[in-house]
């Protein structure tokens, strides 16, 4: 098998879709959507080459970047935009105190909260375009699993508040 390039697309038997990021001497650096990095031996051969891109010698880190977010965003419906966080934000930290003095209160940056909150509603939108996409689920099934996240976003619209754009809010039943 000849040597893959950044930006190739595999399908591995145990970590599924996965795109190569990166080449070493004897292995690619697989980003799996569901597993993240992997290393996998250069002399594997049990996956499915779906894109095979040649090695090159001189493709910079951004290009490989912007291959992975193009390659991800089709296959995963993932949003890899940047979504800011509100500037009077930045820098800031959560302070999160049991309230009766029993356990030592705990200071979280914010920049780092809000980075799982962005995570769980983007999760959150690719549950909701893995099950509109489902052929196993009829579609009364459908209708009331979509209907169930629109109240885990509706529940999550507190966080709205750490939003730098309103077009990023999370929105619940009500305001739809």
């Amino acid at each position: 098998m000849d040597v893959l390039g950044i930006g190739s697309r595999v399908k591995h038997p145990a970590f599924g879709d996965g795109v190569i990021v990166r080449l070493h001497v004897a292995a690619y650096e697989v980003c799996f959507i569901q597993f993240g990095l992997k290393m996998v031996g250069k002399e594997y051969s049990a996956w499915e080459v779906v894109e095979a891109i040649p090695a090159e010698e001189n493709v910079s880190f951004s290009e490989a970047e912007q291959a992975l977010v193009r390659i991800l965003r089709s296959w995963a419906g993932v949003s890899l935009e940047k979504v800011p966080l509100g500037d009077r934000w930045m820098k800031g930290k959560l302070i999160i105190d049991s309230g009766d003095g029993s356990v030592k209160p705990k200071e979280v940056p914010i920049e780092a909260f809000f980075h799982k909150i962005v995570m769980m509603r983007d999760r959150l939108r690719v549950l909701e375009q893995q099950i509109n996409a489902s052929t196993k689920l009829d579609d009364e099934d459908k209708v009331n699993l979509q209907q169930y996240i629109t109240r885990c976003y509706g529940s999550m619209t507190t966080f709205n508040i750490l939003f730098k754009n309103r077009d990023d809010y999370f929105v619940g039943e009500s305001s739809k």
